[in-house]
């Protein structure tokens, strides 16, 4: 595999060349596939150079963009198939938090106790840094509508986990990261419609309770069956015949509603009934997927080590799609979008490290903090842009945003790491995911010869 990447590497110097040709030439049948080859290959390749490995994910996304950019009518609609399709979109969402889920554990709510005071900062911080920043930016800036509402959906959503893996190259508080993104992720449902509803409303059509509702099954539903796996690691006889009743009850409830009973029910019920039964069989679904998935490990062993991937994948398909959908008026905006998500992650991550320091937080949590406010949950924000139909204007903020955070997250995570290892060296102490744990004493380095 080495050896094939550094194989890409040399097809990128040579792609690299003949773009350089295509575009001084004005070319475009030269330097278009050229661009492609380029960004594929640099992607590839660059797994080869131990210190750009970590960049290699963010290298796919760019060419998703770059495709997308190039050759927008391969990614709309393949035949009579729309690769914009609703449904499909909402699957693919749901493939990428169910493969973030699985990074999670029920034992990440559990540091709520030991880190209040963090958690409670890193969420306010993050539900009003954020949202309000970019609607600054749109005012700034002057965005049209739904470009403008885009902005402001992705500074409204939760965090992600890339900020857990930022966290973790740093050296900084990994206990407090994992409990602020998990209580993020719990009370966006609430959140993220409450803020698109103060702060666009008058920028496109916002509906709280269907926004509400697309988050949970956007994000809750396949993060909770994720966490019906890992709890299924340790239960007991008790706890897996429990799973296995209610699942039973999931099954012969799921197609009940296919047999007939959801269209009984929607005749005589009222809409807002309809979607609490909506939801509840979305978390049916999500049993029944925990519990097969949980089975399927115990086969295949290495599933969980493959779900990045997934996610991986899920990211780069609906990046590519809404940078096709949208290339016109990334065209336009496009410079002026990027500085933008250059300007609102660097808010969030100024404001969330130094108000965290001004509330009295030590460095190491308040870097966490600033990882947990500068970083969002672009799935999410693509996810809920295609369930509204504009993936093209709305997800575009989403589109551009999230290679950059990937780019500033990890250049910022490599320089604390620095600076956190400085600090360890001179006090003697070792790092620890968890400051308020009982610090532990770095024996010195003696010469025994």
């Amino acid at each position: 595999m080495k050896n094939f990447r550094k194989l890409c590497l040399g097809i990128s110097a040579i792609s690299l060349i003949t773009l350089i040709i295509g575009l001084i030439s004005g070319n475009a049948s030269l330097w278009q596939p050229s661009a492609t080859v380029l960004s594929v290959s640099t992607a590839i390749g660059i797994g080869a150079i131990r210190s750009l490995a970590n960049y290699q994910y963010t290298a796919w996304i760019i060419t998703a963009v770059v495709a997308g950019m190039i050759y927008p009518a391969a990614f709309l609609k393949w035949g009579d198939f729309d690769l914009r399709n609703k449904w499909l979109i909402l699957l693919i969402v749901q493939l990428v938090m169910f493969g973030m889920g699985i990074q999670m554990s029920l034992k990440d709510f559990s540091g709520l106790a030991s880190s209040g005071k963090g958690v409670l900062i890193g969420l306010v911080c993050h539900f009003s840094i954020m949202p309000l920043m970019g609607l600054l930016l749109t005012q700034v800036f002057e965005f049209e509508t739904e470009i403008a509402a885009g902005i402001i959906l992705i500074g409204s959503c939760s965090s992600g986990l890339a900020s857990n893996v930022m966290v973790y190259i740093a050296r900084a508080n990994l206990v407090l990261s994992v409990t602020v993104t998990a209580m993020a992720t719990l009370i966006a449902p609430f959140m993220t419609p409450l803020l698109m509803k103060l702060l666009a409303g008058t920028l496109i059509k916002i509906e709280f309770l269907d926004m509400m509702m697309e988050i949970i099954k956007i994000v809750i539903v396949p993060i909770g069956a994720a966490l019906i796996h890992d709890y299924l690691k340790g239960a007991s006889d008790k706890g897996y015949r429990a799973v296995y009743q209610f699942s039973g009850f999931a099954a012969l409830w799921l197609a009940a509603l296919s047999f007939g009973l959801w269209n009984f029910m929607e005749s005589r019920l009222s809409s807002e009934f309809m979607h609490s039964v909506e939801i509840l069989s979305f978390f049916g679904g999500a049993l029944l997927v925990g519990l097969f998935y949980h089975l399927a490990t115990k086969r295949f062993h290495r599933l969980d080590n493959l779900m990045p991937y997934v996610s991986m994948f899920g990211i780069v398909y609906f990046t590519t799609v809404t940078t096709a959908a949208g290339r016109d008026n990334l065209l336009q905006v496009g410079l002026i979008l990027f500085l933008s998500s250059v300007i609102h992650n660097a808010a969030g991550y100024f404001f969330g490290y130094y108000l965290s320091r001004w509330f009295g937080m030590d460095k190491p949590s308040a870097r966490t903090v600033a990882f947990e406010v500068g970083l969002q949950n672009g799935g999410m924000a693509s996810g809920l842009a295609g369930a509204m139909g504009k993936l093209g204007t709305v997800g575009l903020a989403a589109a551009v945003f999230s290679p950059w955070m990937n780019i500033s997250g990890s250049i910022l995570a490599n320089y604390w790491r620095k600076k956190a290892l400085e600090e360890e060296a001179a006090s003697g102490k070792t790092w620890r995911a968890n400051p308020e744990e009982p610090a532990v004493d770095v024996e010195p380095v003696t010469d025994k010869n």
